[in-house]
């Protein structure tokens, strides 16, 4: 689908949809439990409604209505030898957290993969699931299958790659009759993600101790690890809900710093443990008015100016923070974001090229991002990648360019947030149509 975008968003007012990435873990968490949860997420996704689709193949019951999902959880030991087919859709989550959790409960499975999924990173997690019990197919095979039953122990995870490593190991080893320990080899890049998991963890009454691999070894030196004890009951506390997603509502509060009026955006929590929350710091170091009260966040527009991102730990925010940077004067440096290029698109190559397509002065670096900012940028046509964080981007930018923008692949924007360009008319005053459909 190509939308063109005939009016600039202008601000607004905005509820935060739930987060993508608490829904996840809880939905996780409740087909594993030992009854029935709630878990409230009244706006869904492409992903989301992945987890919820293979959890089901695996033998929960899922259902789901405006308000949330009810999950029945999986139960144990049934059907083990009938392989489970799992549509993980391009859902890295869903895979990276699910195929540790089928090796757990000993369940055969093949995980089909859509768009870029059999190309991002696996090989790390392959390999130590391999090494403790599981049979994997070859890593890029589609579908991927797994089978036998993993096995407690010692687990070595780069820090560099995916912390979705981590999470996936933490939400199975819990299940395992024996204790294990996951040792992070390097700095634990997108730690707060893991922290997420750690939560949804203890809101089910599951115990993981951070300790230092070192000691776990018996050696010197100083490493990040999780102790993990056996043997554990994942205990439905009835009903959870998941947060307001500041991954996404970045957006929009990136709009109030760039656009005329200021957007506030409701629903958000400042104790959250997702690492986007930091957007609002960023903004007010770009020069943005932001306040906040009651988890509400409003953000007005200020005498904006280049900064120096280190997106080590929040390598979603890059492409928004591109798009302030685009309107901030002088130079912005977006730093150790590498691991963007096995995204949905080469995250990093897709948002130089689309905010160039509209006017950006914009290059890549290694790790990267080097923007420097303009007053007003041109505007055009440009294209999404297959990527639902480019689009939303490229739409955000249009308040500052004095031209029409078009975005080719605007669909994209299903993967996370739907309700995306419908928000961008009756929550900030944009206008938009459709000009082509594939």
């Amino acid at each position: 689908m190509t939308v063109r975008i005939i009016k600039p968003p202008c601000g607004g007012s905005i509820r935060a949809i739930s987060s993508k990435s608490e829904a996840h873990r809880l939905l996780i968490c409740a087909a594993l439990a030992d009854r029935a949860t709630f878990v409230e997420c009244p706006k869904s996704s492409e992903d989301i409604e992945a987890t919820a689709r293979c959890l089901e193949a695996l033998g929960a019951v899922v259902k789901s209505d405006r308000t949330g999902f009810i999950v029945s959880p999986i139960v144990r030991g049934s059907n083990k030898e009938r392989e489970r087919k799992l549509d993980c859709g391009e859902s890295g989550s869903t895979l990276r957290f699910l195929l540790p959790v089928c090796g757990a409960l000993g369940m055969s499975a093949s995980f089909q993969m859509g768009g870029r999924l059999p190309e991002r990173p696996l090989a790390a997690l392959y390999g130590e699931m391999a090494a403790n019990g599981c049979t994997l197919s070859e890593v890029g095979h589609n579908p991927l299958r797994c089978k036998g039953l993993l096995q407690s122990g010692s687990y070595t995870m780069p820090g560099d790659v995916s912390s979705q490593f981590v999470s996936g190991l933490l939400f199975a080893l819990p299940l395992l009759k024996g204790d294990s320990i996951i040792c992070v080899s390097g700095v634990l890049e997108s730690r707060p993600y893991v922290d997420i998991t750690l939560e949804s963890l203890r809101r089910f009454g599951v115990s993981v101790f951070e300790v230092e691999s070192g000691q776990e070894r018996g050696i010197g030196g100083a490493g990040l690890a999780y102790r993990v004890t056996g043997g554990q009951t994942f205990t439905s506390p009835g009903r959870v809900s998941a947060g307001g997603d500041w991954s996404n509502a970045a957006f929009w509060l990136s709009l109030g710093a760039i656009g005329e009026n200021g957007v506030t955006c409701t629903g958000l929590d400042l104790d959250s443990k997702q690492g986007d929350r930091t957007v609002i710091e960023l903004l007010a170091r770009f020069g943005a008015g932001v306040t906040y009260e009651n988890g509400s966040v409003t953000v007005m527009p200020g005498l904006l100016s280049g900064i120096d991102i280190d997106a080590a730990n929040t390598p979603d925010l890059a492409p928004i923070m591109a798009v302030v940077a685009c309107a901030a004067e002088g130079q912005t440096v977006i730093r150790n974001a590498g691991r963007l290029r096995t995204k949905e698109s080469d995250r990093l190559a897709a948002v130089a090229q689309s905010l160039s397509d509209l006017g950006a002065d914009i290059s890549e670096a290694d790790d990267g991002l080097i923007i420097y900012g303009k007053k007003s940028l041109s505007g055009g046509w440009t294209q999404s990648f297959g990527d639902h964080r480019i689009a939303m981007a490229a739409a955000i930018l249009s308040a500052v360019c004095s031209g029409y923008v078009e975005i080719d692949g605007a669909e994209s924007v299903n993967k996370s947030y739907p309700g995306f360009f419908d928000d961008f008319t009756a929550a900030m005053g944009g206008e938009w149509q459709v000009t082509g459909n594939k």
